[in-house]
């Protein structure tokens, strides 16, 4: 389980194909802290340590993955939200995170605020997910809050800090980004279809 707290950014400084999975290699700051097997989530995928050599750190995506995220258009040198999985005695400052992708939205829009970002993404709502009004929504593995919400799209109000210390600083209109909208919405909206 995951908080959607970046804790640091990695760079992808190797991407290999074999057959339909992809092994990325990063460079960060917390490979001297990971182990092989643990999980940790990669623009909101959660994925294996798979190899640590040195200051970088290998991780597969296997097709499923890479079809339903936006992991298959990394290119070497592009930079990933990292977090490692919350530990059991650990504070818990954003929201329950799985680490599984629902689907990618597109951004339409950033706009500079005078002092924050709003960016609007736009999604295919025919899936059944849904956004709520200052509901939580995970955007690149970042816990965010919804503002604007309507039925195939969503804004989020970006600080200077979250656009600092995430990849949302890449993020332009026509990006990609993975979702992962809120599990307990996912619960009750299923619930209340039955």
């Amino acid at each position: 389980m995951f908080t959607g707290i970046i804790e640091t950014l990695g760079k992808v400084t190797n991407i290999q194909e074999e057959n339909t999975n992809k092994h990325f290699t990063i460079s960060s700051a917390i490979t001297s802290e990971l182990k092989i097997d643990q999980s940790v989530s990669h623009n909101g995928v959660c994925l294996t340590v798979v190899e640590i050599q040195g200051q970088e750190y290998t991780v597969t995506a296997i097709d499923e993955t890479l079809q339903k995220t936006n992991l298959n258009s990394l290119a070497v040198g592009d930079l990933v939200n990292l977090e490692r999985c919350m530990p059991a005695n650990g504070r818990f400052d954003g929201h329950v995170v799985q680490g599984h992708v629902d689907q990618v939205a597109t951004c339409v829009s950033v706009a500079d605020q005078n002092g924050s970002w709003l960016y609007t993404f736009m999604y295919d709502s025919s899936t059944g997910n849904i956004t709520v009004e200052k509901g939580s929504i995970c955007v690149n593995g970042i816990s965010l809050t919804v503002v604007n919400s309507q039925d195939n799209q969503f804004s989020v109000a970006i600080i200077p800090y979250t656009y600092e210390h995430t990849n949302l600083q890449q993020v332009k209109p026509g990006s990609t980004v993975n979702l992962e909208f809120d599990i307990i919405g996912k619960y009750v909206a299923k619930l209340l279809g039955k």
